[in-house]
């Protein structure tokens, strides 16, 4: 789990430090903050627990790589950004290249902590749950939500780039490779919650 969340949190550092644009929830959290006159780190958590509790209602496990996914990738993400590990491309070439990279290093993420069962975090819960509903490939389900959240967030007032557009439509189609290579089926996994998890703990 720990592993899928450092991942992650490096795909979005390298998404960000990739300077072409807002990934599409950047922008649906600044759209947000805008309006709700709320800081961009403070409209993130708004968001998450608003999901949290749209998947919840679907029957989602809330687990301990729930709410790992909600703080532990911040501090991830922070931890990475302050010691400078990733640099600033200058050209656009180069962070196109950086963004797509970013992509598949989170989809490799994502894929290491839902797998390891203890509850994914409440954006890629809402992917499975659209994949598990609707029974479209998760590839596309993923694209669906991020062009999705996207197009509210520049409704909203958030600023889009081109790579606020590659990683839209790019995203669904790293995910979808990434889980294939590794066979993975996310809707099939039964995550444990957080009682089953400190139940198990304590225990041992």
């Amino acid at each position: 789990m720990m592993t899928g969340l450092f991942l992650y949190a490096l795909g979005i550092v390298l998404t960000i430090n990739a300077n072409i644009g807002y990934g599409p929830w950047e922008v649906f959290h600044a759209g947000l903050a805008l309006r709700m006159g709320l800081g961009i780190g403070v409209a993130s958590i708004v968001a998450g627990v608003a999901i949290l509790i749209i998947v919840t209602l679907f029957k989602e496990t809330l687990g301990l790589g729930t709410i790992a996914s909600m703080v532990v990738t911040g501090l991830f993400i922070d931890l990475i950004l302050m010691i400078r590990v990733i640099p600033v491309p200058g050209n656009t070439a180069i962070g196109i290249a950086m963004l797509v990279a970013g992509l598949f290093t989170v989809s490799v993420g994502s894929y290491f902590y839902i797998k390891s069962a203890f509850g994914a975090g409440p954006r890629d819960n809402l992917m499975v749950v659209l994949a598990r509903k609707t029974k479209l490939p998760i590839g596309l389900c993923r694209g669906m939500v991020e062009l999705a959240v996207t197009f509210t967030g520049w409704l909203l007032g958030g600023m889009v780039g081109i790579g606020t557009l590659i990683s839209g439509f790019c995203i669904g189609f790293c995910v979808q490779l990434t889980f294939a290579a590794f066979k993975f089926d996310a809707t099939v996994v039964r995550h444990e919650s957080i009682k089953q998890t400190f139940g198990r703990f304590f225990k041992e």
